[in-house]
C-alpha cells in the first residue's frame, strides 16, 4: 500500500560540471546517462563582513530517452533545470565493502540561457523546430469543379 502522505521530489537549477556519459546496459540495450551538476547559494558571514559562495554538487542519474537527450544536447557549463527523484543504491566494492551512494534520479530536464547559446552549440536547429508539411498542388480553387472553397479563420 502506498503512503499518501509521502513524496520523493527534487527540483534542481545548476549547470553542469562534466559532459554526460551515455551508454547501454548490456542485458536490455536501455541507455543511462550520468553526469553532475553544481548549484550556488550565496551566504552573508557576519563575522567577516563578506558574502560567500557555497557550491553543491549532485549526481545525475537519467534513463531512457532522456538519457539519449540529455547525450545529444547538454555540455558542461550548459544550464538546466533538473525534476526529479532521489534514489539511494548499494554494491559490493571489490574488497566486499557495503557501499552506498545517493544519486537524484531525473524525470524532466528543461534547457535553460539564452537561444543563442544553443544555436553556437548546434543543438538548435530550424529545420528541426518545424514540421515537414504535405505539398499541395497549385491548381486554383476555381480550376476543381465541385469542390468548395475552404475558408480560413487567420
Amino acid at each position: 500500500m502506498r503512503d499518501i502522505n509521502s513524496l520523493n521530489k527534487v527540483l534542481l537549477i545548476g549547470r553542469l560540471g562534466q559532459n554526460p556519459e551515455l551508454r547501454y546496459l548490456p542485458q536490455t540495450e536501455r541507455a543511462v546517462t550520468k553526469f553532475s551538476l553544481a548549484t550556488n547559494e550565496r551566504y552573508f558571514n557576519p563575522s567577516t563582513n563578506e558574502s560567500v559562495d557555497r557550491t553543491e554538487w549532485h549526481r545525475i542519474v537519467v534513463w531512457g530517452k532522456l538519457a539519449e537527450f540529455c547525450e545529444k544536447y547538454l555540455n558542461q557549463g550548459k544550464q538546466i533545470m533538473l525534476e526529479g527523484k532521489l534514489r539511494t543504491r548499494n554494491w559490493q566494492d571489490k574488497d566486499g565493502n557495503k557501499r552506498y551512494t545517493t544519486e537524484i534520479e531525473a524525470q524532466n530536464i528543461i534547457l535553460l540561457g539564452k537561444k543563442e547559446d544553443a544555436v553556437e552549440e548546434g543543438s538548435y536547429s530550424k529545420t528541426e523546430a518545424t514540421p515537414d508539411f504535405p505539398k499541395t498542388d497549385d491548381t486554383s480553387p476555381a480550376d476543381k469543379e465541385g469542390e468548395e472553397e475552404d475558408e480560413v479563420p487567420f
